[in-house]
């Protein structure tokens, strides 16, 4: 019996990461464990087989030596459709961080529901290991999320409803001691992100 298209991307996803040596940034498990959190909260709203394969292989052109070609000759044309529509593509001429987040979130909007779907199941998993293991760098990143997920409205509702009360709950918790972030910090880091509309 063949293989399913998502054990078979679970398998190549695997194996492309574990390649590189990457690991988990904070706890140093295996990359492939961001990945499988992933496919588990899109499981949660559908059993799509091409979906489930995408949120296996949504970093690997990013992060491996894996190709859009690749990924099209391995699971077809609607999976590598949906990674490439999830590759943050490079931005050259970005002078800042916030130019380049405004240019990938841009690239993220204009992607299908499904892969909005995918980017936010992704958006959740990062959150909670961001949010827990590195509260600093957790100000920034919130914000940033904040604004990506007014743009992937057309994803999953229910994700993205799960996607706003995570960041949410991590910007309350930084208001909070230790960190006491004041709101009016989060005010002005979100105005670097006016440009976009």
């Amino acid at each position: 019996m063949m293989d399913s298209l998502e054990d078979q991307a679970r398998r190549y996803a695997t194996q492309a990461h574990a390649e590189t040596g990457q690991r988990r940034k904070y706890t140093d498990e295996p990359y492939i464990v961001h990945p499988a959190a992933v496919v588990e909260l899109v499981r949660s709203i559908t059993s799509d087989e091409n979906l489930l394969a995408a949120a296996w292989l949504h970093d690997t052109v990013e992060d491996t030596a894996t190709t859009l070609n690749d990924i099209d000759t391995h699971f077809g044309p609607r999976v590598a459709e949906l990674v490439e529509m999830l590759t943050d593509s490079a931005q050259p001429t970005a002078k800042n961080r916030a130019a380049r987040k405004l240019a990938h979130f841009q690239h993220t909007a204009n992607a299908a529901p499904e892969a909005q779907t995918i980017k936010l199941a992704d958006i959740i998993d990062n959150t909670r290991s961001i949010v827990r293991f590195d509260p600093h760098f957790a100000r920034i990143y919130l914000v940033e999320k904040k604004v990506q997920i007014e743009l992937l409205k057309q994803g999953d509702a229910q994700l993205w409803q799960q996607a706003s009360t995570i960041i949410e709950a991590g910007i309350a918790q930084l208001g909070e001691p230790p960190y006491s972030v004041p709101e009016s910090w989060f005010v002005k880091q979100a105005a670097k992100y006016g440009g976009l509309s």
